[in-house]
């Protein structure tokens, strides 16, 4: 039988630690964004839940089911594996107050391999470093979770609307905002789902759903980067986009009790390709699909700015998360030393890791100061060649294969131009402003914790 025990203190009292693991979202936010693990299902409370993984096993696909026994309120709940890829596992959560106010977690874990002591032999090692990379993840992810919910832990908590819930942001935004105490609303199509029913092609909407709800946070859109820009295909992305916040603004106008916020996600692109200079909230849009299509898709949401409703546009960059996006569709190519930067290498890339994302959609929905557009990147941007670079070295892949511009365009058409040709070197001016604060403001550090590829474990 092996053991593994990790022990990290918290700012934050016992009862809101121990909290903080019960609620919804909780086991989704402490899943490594780098396993190939996913939720299938998760019933029941912190003294009797059942736990569905869906995972990669050495022989294929396989499920991972735990149940939550020896249960002490306040103090600790305990998880075992009764089926999996464990001989044994036995998983005790311990949480303990400290004289300083603060709280201390212990994570101690009873394991056996399968196979015996030839189990052990040939995968004891394996299994004890990904343990220490599970782990260390997990402190971090549940100290800084913690630490953004604490900063607005006056607040009253908030009824939460959003669209694009199931996609790659919402779904990870969903999970953070429940285990900070929030109750999460998810606009959803089709019929016997739970949330609010809409359907923006046909301009149909569950209005009464959305009475009462404190913000209103629309991620829902086509992918611009997943197919040719054909006229059809341009014309859908127009229509996923413009139509859905046009429905939406007309939906909020018309509730008896409106929300306090809606915040509207945007794009960088809006500024086009503007080469070396430097871009805040106050520059003027720039050229191309992409411009003309951020600027329609913000101008629907005006009459709700016109009528009182605070407005914010979120103008996302690269968003980065292992889970999903730009550094998912990378991964492979870089993982076979095949990465690289795309034509001359020398465009800006405005980036932002996933979980800063989170934080600046937070701390809008609870910060009133935030309004208007906001540009949602990491405080340095970096170039393309800078930015394959460090992620080959993150991987330990070499990353000097470029894709020449006209390779770029032959393949990706138009794409090609303003999605991997551009250069836009953007400035998160209203964040710094309001005060935010990045977590993965660095870029090594980000890909690292999203990879799970530190040199040594965090602090």
């Amino acid at each position: 039988m092996a053991r593994f025990a990790i022990r990290s203190r918290f700012d934050v009292g016992a009862s809101e630690l121990f909290a903080w693991h019960g609620r919804v979202g909780a086991i989704e936010r402490l899943v490594p964004p780098w396993e190939r693990v996913v939720v299938e299902e998760s019933k029941g409370t912190l003294a009797d839940a059942r736990v569905v993984f869906r995972m990669r096993g050495p022989l294929g696909p396989m499920r991972w089911i735990a149940e939550h026994r020896d249960f002490v309120p306040g103090r600790q709940f305990r998880d075992e594996q009764v089926k999996g890829p464990f001989a044994h596992w036995v998983h005790t959560h311990t949480v303990e107050a400290d004289p300083a106010g603060g709280s201390t977690l212990t994570d101690d874990v009873e394991y056996r391999l399968p196979m015996g002591a030839l189990g052990a032999a040939f995968g004891g090692g394996m299994v004890r470093r990904r343990l220490d990379t599970m782990f260390a993840f997990r402190h971090r992810r549940t100290r800084e979770d913690l630490e953004r919910h604490a900063r607005f832990a006056s607040l009253p908590r908030r009824r939460i609307a959003i669209t694009g819930s199931t996609g790659f942001v919402g779904s990870s935004l969903g999970a953070f905002l429940s285990t900070g105490g929030h109750e999460v609303v998810p606009l959803v199509r089709g019929a016997g789902r739970p949330g609010v029913a809409w359907d923006p092609a046909r301009g149909t909407i569950d209005a009464a759903g959305l009475e009462g709800v404190d913000a209103l946070v629309h991620l829902a859109g086509e992918n611009v980067g997943d197919r040719r820009w054909t006229a059809a295909r341009r014309q859908a992305l127009i229509e996923s986009r413009v139509a859905s916040t046009r429905l939406l603004v007309k939906t909020v106008l018309s509730l008896s009790k409106r929300p306090r916020v809606l915040l509207c996600a945007s794009a960088v692109g809006i500024y086009g390709d503007r080469g070396d200079e430097l871009l805040d909230e106050a520059g003027e849009g720039g050229r191309g699909f992409l411009a003309d299509l951020v600027r329609a898709w913000e101008a629907e949401a005006r009459p709700a700015i016109e009528a009182g409703v605070r407005v914010v546009h979120l103008r996302f960059g690269v968003v980065l998360g292992a889970r999903g996006g730009a550094l998912k569709a990378m991964l492979t190519p870089f993982r076979l030393g095949l990465g690289g930067p795309m034509g001359s290498g020398r465009q800006w890339m405005p980036w932002v890791s996933i979980d800063d994302v989170l934080g600046a959609i937070h701390d809008a929905v609870l910060d009133e100061r935030f309004s208007g557009p906001i540009n949602v990147v990491a405080p340095v941007p970096v170039r393309q060649t800078e930015f394959a670079k460090c992620l080959g070295a993150v991987l330990r892949r070499p990353a000097f294969a470029p894709m020449p511009a006209l390779a770029a365009r032959v393949l990706f058409g138009e794409r090609a131009k303003e999605l991997l040709l551009a250069s836009q070197r953007i400035e998160p001016r209203r964040l710094s402003e309001l005060g935010f604060r990045w977590q993965q403001g660095d870029l090594e550090g980000a890909l690292r914790f999203q990879l799970g590829r530190w040199p040594a474990a965090p602090a």
